[in-house]
Formats: structure tokens, C-alpha cells, sequence
């Protein structure tokens, strides 16, 4: 049985052939790029310590590095446990030595990284999540790489085409910078059945280039491409088994509340709510409450942006929470939910949504993936509570799975 997929297997080759300075493994999720640089950090280890021991050093350094500690921990160190029961022994500052090289933590999330990154001389270094990587940590981390025979190994999802890594070290296939892009269909060890699923409830546009295609492309156009009226338009509404609501903020421009009803199903309907300018908090208070007197204590989803409004919510005792207000976490969890036709909207409920669905575009020409800040304000509201009330439901999913393994544990 083969160990590694066709594209896997052609990366190892030309890593244990060629030298380099700079390789990186870019595209699809689930393509199998982090697996062939947790192989190729352990061949990194093994070919620092034979350059060290040529060299006289006693301790070599190697840096491994990603956004955070449970990033490298998750995508890197949890792998290498599973796979060959290598659990490393941490200092008090997180390095830990393996195979006589000593491997130091960097967490290259933000510029606070930095400081990790600097005063020693490294012997190589693998960079997970390089394009999530503060730009100044991931050149100061290649500037540490100064011992002999240094190499470094990066990987990364797509983002952006005029993102800084995709600029500077992808398509150069020269002086020591090399790159190899993976699709989605590259892992043959994933079920064809599996494959299927994730491209139909991949969004159209760039989430499935990049997600599936590994493609660096531009967040162009509409957002929401999936949407359909003759599909997600309904005029009909089925039994709800709860409800919740979602809150954005507005005076010059519109402020909203939505309500979404679920069903026994899973399927969310937008069911009922408002969109008005030039409204005071009070009258957002007074709206509030008819939908609480109609649909229950319900959880109302609020932006953060506005803390005394969330706070004169909570006084006239509306359960207001802060939305996680992730946008393009949460906008991709919407426009899964409209992908998969999990998610439909009430003919005529709101009538600025059906101005903004249609609206709601990519901002042209940016260096960054970010939404026009235009017909956004129900299409926000509806953001913050779906988003909101998912990450919430798998919380607690999660928190019933522990307590099952604990019940396990203890009766076994």
C-alpha cells in the first residue's frame, strides 16, 4: 500500500534530490501538504544534525513555527505523535530537543512573535500557515536562517493574489525558491464519496477556487453567488423548533434586527424582522421587545461595535450576547448554508435584504479579502446570528462529547 499520493510522493523526491533555500507547499485544504512537511521537518532534523556534527556544534537550533502554540500543536506536533509516537519533552519557553537539535517555538500570528524570533542563528526553519503569518516575522524567521545548509519548508492555504507570500516566494522557481501547488483531487487517500461532498457544499466562487482548486484568486463579484430566489425564497414556514435574532447596529445607515426560526431539521429560515435609519436606541429597545414578546426569550446576537447599546439591551432584559463577528468565517458559513440549501428567507420579510443580496460584492482591487462596506447592514445581522449561534451549538457539542468520554473513563 502506498504511504504517499502521486503529488506527495513527486514533493519528497524532489526535496531528498535538489537543494533549496525556500520550499513552499500551497492550495487545497484537506490536499495533503501539512503531512509532507511534518516528513520532511523529521528529514530536516536528521540532515541538521549531521551538518552540526560535521561542523563541531553541539547543539544546533531549528525553528518550527506557526500562528500560535495550538496551531503548531494541532497541525504539527499531534500529527507526529499519531503517526510515530514522537511526544516531544518542553523546556519552560516551549523548545524541546529532538535528535540532538534543539527546536524552538515561533509564533508568527502577530508581531509579538518577533521577539521569539530573534538572537540565535537557526539551521532551518518549517513555517506552518505562512500566508496567516505576520509578513515581518516570517522575513525576520528566514533571516535567522543563517546556518550552513539552512532550508526552509512553508505551507499555506490561498489567499489573495496580491498577498505578500504569493508575491515575493510563489511562481519564482528560481535562486533557491521553489513552489508546489496542490487541488483538492491530488489526495487519492480521500473517498471519492468524500470528495463529492465537499465540492457540492463548497460556495461557489472563491471558496471553491481555493478551497478546492488551490487557486490564488481574486474576491471579486458577488458574494453570496449560491443565492437563488426561486430555491430560497419560501412563502411557506414549517414548525420552528427555536428561534434567535441577529443585531447591527445603525443610525445614518441602516441598523437591523433579524429573526431566524429553525427547524427540526436543521434548516434556518429568516422569518421575520426590520431595517430602518435614523432611529434612536430607544426605539431599537421597543422593536426588541415585540419580537421577544412574539418569538420568546430569545438570544439576540449583537454588534460589539456598539457596547452601550449591547448593555441597555441586557438592562431592559433582552438577552443580548456579542456576535462573533469573524467576517470571512462567517460569511463563508453563509453562503455554505445557502450552497447547501439549509438556509431560505421568507418572501418580502425584510425588504432592504433582497436591495443587499444581490449587492453585496467583494471590494474590487484589494490586497486583502474584505467585503464593500455597502448593502451589508441585514446581511450583517444575519451574519452575526448565524455565525454566532453555530460556533456557540458546536461549543457545546463539544462539551457534551467530553462529558461522554469522562462517563467512559470512569465505568470502563
Amino acid at each position: 500500500m502506498n504511504k504517499f499520493t502521486k503529488k506527495q510522493a513527486q514533493v519528497l523526491r524532489y526535496i531528498l534530490h535538489n537543494d533549496f533555500f525556500v520550499l513552499g507547499l500551497h492550495g487545497a485544504k484537506r490536499s495533503g501538504k501539512t503531512f509532507v512537511n511534518n516528513i520532511t521537518f523529521l528529514n530536516e532534523i536528521v540532515r541538521v544534525r549531521e551538518i552540526a556534527d560535521k561542523l563541531n556544534v553541539e547543539e544546533p537550533m531549528y525553528i518550527l513555527a506557526g500562528t500560535s502554540s495550538t496551531s503548531i500543536n494541532n497541525n504539527i506536533l499531534q500529527d507526529l505523535y499519531n503517526t510515530f509516537d514522537i511526544e516531544p519533552k518542553y523546556d519552560k519557553h516551549g523548545a524541546f530537543v529532538l535528535n540532538g537539535v534543539k527546536v524552538i517555538q515561533v509564533y508568527t500570528g502577530s508581531i509579538s512573535g518577533l521577539k521569539r524570533a530573534r538572537g540565535f542563528t537557526a539551521f532551518g526553519a518549517y513555517i506552518n500557515e505562512a500566508s496567516l503569518a505576520n509578513e515581518t516575522v516570517f522575513k525576520e524567521i528566514i533571516s535567522r536562517c543563517s546556518g550552513e545548509g539552512a532550508r526552509i519548508v512553508w505551507d499555506s492555504n490561498p489567499d489573495n493574489p496580491n498577498h505578500w507570500l504569493k508575491t515575493d516566494y510563489i511562481g519564482k522557481n528560481t535562486d533557491g525558491i521553489i513552489d508546489f501547488s496542490f487541488q483538492l483531487d491530488d489526495n487519492t487517500f480521500l473517498s471519492k464519496r468524500y470528495i463529492e461532498s465537499i465540492k457540492a457544499a463548497t460556495p461557489n466562487g472563491k471558496f471553491y477556487d481555493r478551497d478546492i482548486l488551490g487557486l490564488w484568486t481574486v474576491a471579486e463579484g458577488a458574494i453570496y453567488t449560491d443565492y437563488d430566489a426561486k430555491i430560497h425564497e419560501v412563502d411557506e414556514l414549517p414548525e420552528m423548533s427555536r428561534y434567535f435574532a441577529g443585531v447591527d447596529w445603525g443610525y445614518d445607515h441602516y441598523g437591523s434586527i433579524v429573526i431566524v426560526g429553525e427547524d427540526n431539521k436543521g434548516n434556518q429560515y429568516l422569518v421575520d424582522g426590520i431595517a430602518e435609519q435614523y432611529k434612536e436606541i430607544d426605539w431599537w429597545v421597543d422593536r426588541a421587545n415585540e419580537f421577544k414578546n412574539r418569538y420568546g426569550n430569545i438570544t439576540f446576537w449583537a454588534d460589539s461595535a456598539r457596547p452601550e447599546h449591547v448593555v441597555r439591551f441586557q438592562r431592559e432584559k433582552i438577552k443580548a450576547r456579542n456576535a462573533n463577528k469573524s467576517i470571512i468565517a462567517g460569511i463563508e458559513h453563509v453562503a455554505k448554508a445557502f450552497k447547501e440549501n439549509k438556509l431560505y428567507i421568507k418572501r418580502g420579510v425584510i425588504p432592504r435584504f433582497f436591495d443587499e443580496i444581490y449587492q453585496y460584492k467583494w471590494k474590487p482591487n484589494s490586497t486583502k479579502d474584505e467585503p464593500l462596506k455597502e448593502y451589508d447592514d441585514v446581511l450583517d445581522a444575519l451574519r452575526y446570528a448565524l455565525y454566532s449561534q453555530w460556533l456557540t451549538d458546536q461549543k457545546g457539542n463539544q462539551d457534551i462529547d467530553k462529558q461522554l468520554q469522562t462517563a467512559k473513563r470512569l465505568f470502563r
